[in-house]
């Protein structure tokens, strides 16, 4: 476990400059977002009904009332979260190969340290697990900021003030919204679950590549293939036989069960591959 601790603690701290600007990205970009649409609106409300005496009635035909709605459909508030599940996702690939590569092959030192290989595999996967978690704490904490930042900056009779889980569902991108901050933890443990999973399979083709090069490239792209239809097999079968025999509940502890078993077997392989095939 100190060996695991130590090395995840190593992970962290290689990517924490970068992950620090991701996140005061994501926070500039948003709060700065949210002044500039709130004063942009307000302008627009004060020179249509004031100086082109338009009636409040048809201003808000023409322009839905401010809600934190329409921070979360533009750029300001996108393309930080967008950015950074790009970064974390190139991370997931070069957070192994980074070992590889350079002028010193760092990955020598740490396969000979005194401790199980397998704490190299958990201490990677835990450290991008916990960065995701980390941004998505962190985008909780603005939305209330910037939901509050609206209602100082719009006057009452321009804006509907929504709940933040309202909002997150009116927005044109409440799916996306479904899928980053689910509204139970049963949905967030489902979702993150499968996130887990894609990492786990992800970390195993890497390891498939690493052990065999171009050969490895063919078998992890097999063992990838071999997992996605594992995992979706029930829905598959029932789909080519147009018969649904399962209920929903049992189809959700279906794909737990399958889930749990490909995230094992993953974890089995690249302990193998780590022990036997990735050699120094």
């Amino acid at each position: 476990m100190k060996h695991y601790l130590k090395l995840m603690n190593f992970e962290l701290n290689r990517f924490f400059k970068i992950y620090l600007v991701l996140i005061g990205l994501t926070i500039i970009s948003q709060i700065t977002g949210t002044i500039i649409e709130s004063k942009a609106y307000v302008s627009l409300a004060n020179e249509a009904i004031h100086k082109n005496l338009v009636p409040l009635e048809q201003f808000f035909e023409d322009n839905q009332p401010m809600s934190l709605v329409r921070l979360l459909t533009s750029g300001w508030f996108l393309i930080p979260i967008v950015l950074a599940a790009a970064a974390l996702l190139f991370y997931s690939f070069f957070i192994w190969y980074r070992d590889w590569f350079g002028k010193n092959t760092f990955i020598y030192r740490l396969l000979m340290l005194p401790s199980a290989r397998l704490n190299l595999f958990f201490s990677k996967l835990s450290a991008i697990f916990l960065m995701v978690l980390g941004l998505v704490g962190t985008q909780l904490i603005l939305l209330p900021i910037e939901q509050q930042l609206i209602k100082w900056l719009v006057p009452k009779e321009f804006r509907i003030d929504l709940s933040i889980r309202d909002s997150l569902t009116a927005s044109s991108a409440s799916s996306f919204f479904t899928l980053l901050l689910p509204d139970s933890f049963i949905q967030f443990l489902v979702n993150y679950g499968i996130g887990l999973l894609f990492l786990v399979v992800l970390f195993t083709i890497i390891l498939f590549e690493r052990s065999f090069h171009f050969k490895g490239i063919f078998l992890g792209g097999l063992f990838g293939i071999a997992a996605m239809v594992l995992f979706f097999s029930p829905y598959l079968i029932e789909s080519a036989l147009n018969y649904y025999y399962l209920y929903p509940i049992e189809l959700f502890i279906l794909e737990v069960i399958l889930g749990i078993a490909i995230i094992g077997a993953s974890i089995w392989v690249s302990s193998y591959l780590l022990n036997k095939k990735v050699t120094v």
